[in-house]
C-alpha cells in the first residue's frame, strides 16, 4: 500500500541540483529527468527514498548560515551512525581490523570524529560558493606547491594524489582561484539520484572537468594530461582489479593507475591533503614533495605511507566508512577461511 502511494507521488519537483521531475517506469523503479533534458537517471524506490531524505536535509541546512550548517551536518552524520547500525559497525570493524589493541572507546571516538568530518564534507560540497570565499586567502604550502607551479608554467602535466582525508575538494577551489584547472577522476555513487546532483554541484561552480571512472573517463583524463593539465586522483578505495598492498598494516587491493599515469606522462606525482583545522571550518592545503619515480608498485606504496602518516596524526579525518580491506572471492568458489569482518566481500551481520 505504501509503495503504491509513493509511486503515485513521484512527480514532485525539487530544487537542489537543478529541477528534477520524477516519473514511474514500467518496472516500478523511479526515473529522474532533469530540467526537461534528455538526461535520465533510473534507480530503485529505496534509492529514491534515501535521496529524498538527503535532499530535504540539505535544503533545510542551506537555510542556515555557513557557520551553523557545517557543524549541523557533522552532528547529523554522527547521529546517523548511531541510528544506522551498519554504518557504525563498518567503521568499527575497520578500526578493529587495523588497531585491535586500541581500547574500544578510543575506536568509537575515532568513528564519531570520522562521521562528523564526513557530514561536514558533504554539506561543504553543496556550499562550494561559500567554501570558495573562505578558501580565497588560504595559501598552498609545502614543497609540492612550487613543483606544481613550475610544471604548470612549463605547460607540462602534473598528478595530485590524495585520499578521503579532511576535505580534498578544497584543492579544486584553491587551484582554480590560482588559474590552475585541475581535472578530477571520480567513482560514481551507487545511488544514481544522489550521484546526479552531487556531480551537478561541482559543475555549477565551474571547477575543473570531472572524469567518470571507467575506460571512457580514463581516455578523457589522459587527453587532459597530454594537454598539460593537472589531475586530482583519490587512491584509497578498494579496487578489485588492483593488487594487494600493505595499508595500515593490512593487505588492501590498490590501484596502480596514478603512478602509471605519472610515469607514462613524465608528470610529478604529488601527494596533497586538505587538512581540517580545529575550528572545523577552515583548512590547510598541503602539497608534499613529489614521489620519486620508480616502479608503479614502489610509487603507490610511497603514497600509502604518506596517507598513513596523516591518518596516524589525526585518524578522525579519514573516511573509515569505506570498505578498504575487503577481499576478493578466491576463484569464484568461496572465501579464505577465518577472514576478519572488515575483509569480507560483503558486510555480514554479527
Amino acid at each position: 500500500m505504501f509503495r503504491a502511494i509513493l509511486l503515485r507521488q513521484v512527480t514532485r519537483r525539487l530544487e537542489i541540483g537543478g529541477v528534477l521531475q520524477y516519473v514511474c517506469t514500467p518496472r516500478g523503479s523511479i526515473m529522474a529527468r532533469k530540467g526537461g533534458s534528455e538526461t535520465e537517471t533510473d534507480g530503485t524506490t529505496g534509492q529514491w527514498l534515501v535521496d529524498r531524505a538527503l535532499r530535504m536535509a540539505i535544503w533545510s541546512a542551506m537555510r542556515l548560515s555557513y557557520e551553523r550548517r557545517v557543524p549541523l551536518f557533522g552532528a547529523l552524520a554522527r547521529a546517523a551512525t548511531r541510528a544506522i547500525p551498519n554504518f557504525q559497525r563498518r567503521m568499527l570493524d575497520n578500526l578493529d581490523h587495523v588497531w585491535p589493541d586500541r581500547p574500544l572507546e578510543e575506536r568509537r571516538a575515532i568513528a564519531r570524529a570520522s562521521a562528523d568530518n564526513i557530514g561536514r564534507t558533504l554539506i561543504e560540497h553543496y556550499s562550494m560558493q561559500e567554501l570558495a570565499q573562505r578558501m580565497a586567502d588560504v595559501e598552498p604550502e609545502g614543497p609540492g606547491w612550487e613543483v606544481l607551479r613550475t610544471t604548470q608554467e612549463a605547460g607540462k602535466p602534473a598528478i595530485l594524489i590524495t585520499g578521503h582525508y579532511g576535505n580534498h575538494e578544497m584543492a579544486f577551489i584553491c587551484l582554480t582561484a590560482r588559474g590552475i584547472s585541475a581535472g578530477g577522476l571520480y567513482r560514481p555513487m551507487q545511488n544514481p539520484f544522489v550521484n546526479q546532483h552531487y556531480v551537478d554541484a561541482v559543475a555549477a561552480l565551474g571547477l575543473g572537468p570531472l572524469f567518470e571512472q571507467g575506460r571512457a573517463g580514463m581516455g578523457r583524463l589522459l587527453r587532459h594530461l597530454r594537454g598539460g593539465g593537472t589531475a586530482i586522483i583519490l587512491n584509497d578505495l578498494y579496487v578489485g582489479g588492483g593488487i594487494e598492498m600493505d595499508f595500515l598494516g593490512k593487505p588492501a587491493r590498490t590501484a596502480l593507475s596514478s603512478a602509471e599515469f605519472a610515469l607514462k606522462m613524465d608528470a610529478p606525482l604529488i601527494p596533497f591533503y586538505g587538512i581540517r583545522q580545529p575550528d572545523g571550518l577552515s583548512f590547510r592545503f598541503v602539497l608534499e614533495a613529489p614521489i620519486p619515480p620508480g616502479t608503479p608498485e614502489e610509487m603507490t606504496a610511497a603514497f600509502n605511507r604518506s596517507l598513513e602518516a596523516r591518518i596516524l596524526e589525526d585518524p578522525g579525518q579519514w573516511f573509515w566508512l569505506h570498505r578498504r580491506w575487503k577481499r576478493k572471492w578466491q576463484g569464484g568458489k568461496g572465501m579464505v577461511p577465518g577472514l576478519h569482518p572488515a575483509e569480507l566481500p560483503r558486510q555480514k551481520s554479527r
